[in-house]
């Protein structure tokens, strides 16, 4: 049997959520959009309570100020926007922009890249840090610690929106995409939900408090980038690649999502093998 005439009678039912929450004459709020702003303002949140505990740092010494946080939101915000944007354009469909270059600013009509939104709040991070006088790395890792929260209800976005679909299953819990064609499919979105968003969530959370490793800087976003790159490229065997993109390098396989997240698994190891816990100030003598 062909496995892309599957059976419909094998799925699940779409749940057909209206991607627009609330719209009020021409504005409209939709879920993907909410998704990104509860992930900024948690991250934000899950970060202030993180660097006032003083039992999670060195010595116990803050790594910052709740002010620095609350100035970084604007920061992170804007390279979250550019990034996410730039990154889609030039990884997954440079051509159409170039022929069409002002669809560039139409943010609305989707188009968002999570390894350019990350390249984009990188370099907020560094720049603040650098102007603010704060450890880079441990800005970092308590940016980093709430940041799958945030990818989590971006990618329940994805499936309430019937986009990024997987590849054709006949798998019980299949679904049947309103767009996604006469066959059914796996839900990638919602697995992309479970490892990037609360899978995640709670290992860089025993990270934290269990192990204490925000007294290691550069540990945790270590263990950030290399988590989200191993539960990408799984489930990027479930997901189906971009029509205009399709499978790389003569595969059947091999997808961008795979290329470009595997430097984030090299770049994580790396990140935690090398990180050093702060010296602890000994006592003077008396």
């Amino acid at each position: 049997m062909n496995e892309y005439f599957l059976l419909p009678l094998a799925s699940l039912p779409f749940p057909n959520i209206n991607p627009i929450l609330v719209q009020i004459g021409p504005l409209a709020v939709h879920w993907y959009g909410i998704g990104y702003i509860v992930g900024i303002l948690f991250a934000w949140w899950y970060a202030k309570r993180l660097a006032a505990n003083p039992k999670l740092w060195p010595d116990g010494v803050l790594p910052m100020k709740p002010e620095d946080l609350d100035d970084f939101i604007v920061w992170a915000a804007i390279g979250v926007v550019l990034g996410g944007r730039t990154g889609y354009v030039l990884f997954y469909d440079l051509a159409r922009y170039i022929a069409h270059p002002l669809d560039i600013f139409a943010v609305w009509q989707g188009g968002m890249s999570f390894h350019g939104g990350l390249l984009g709040v990188i370099l907020a991070m560094t720049l603040f840090s650098i102007r603010r006088g704060i450890r880079t790395w441990s800005l970092f890792d308590v940016v980093a610690a709430g940041v799958p929260v945030g990818l989590g209800l971006v990618r329940v976005a994805n499936f309430i929106n019937s986009e990024l679909w997987g590849r054709p299953s006949d798998v019980p819990w299949a679904i049947e995409f309103p767009n996604g064609g006469p066959f059914t499919r796996h839900p990638s979105q919602l697995y992309e939900a479970l490892l990037e968003g609360l899978v995640l969530f709670l290992v860089l959370r025993i990270l934290t408090h269990s192990r204490l490793k925000l007294k290691t800087p550069r540990f945790l976003g270590g263990a950030f980038i290399c988590g989200y790159g191993l539960s990408r490229i799984f489930v990027e065997f479930f997901r189906e690649p971009d029509q205009q993109l399709g499978y790389l390098l003569q595969t059947n396989w091999l997808t961008m999502g795979m290329i470009l997240s595997t430097p984030m698994v090299l770049a994580g190891i790396w990140a935690m093998a090398t990180a050093k816990p702060v010296a602890q100030t000994q006592p003077q003598a008396t």
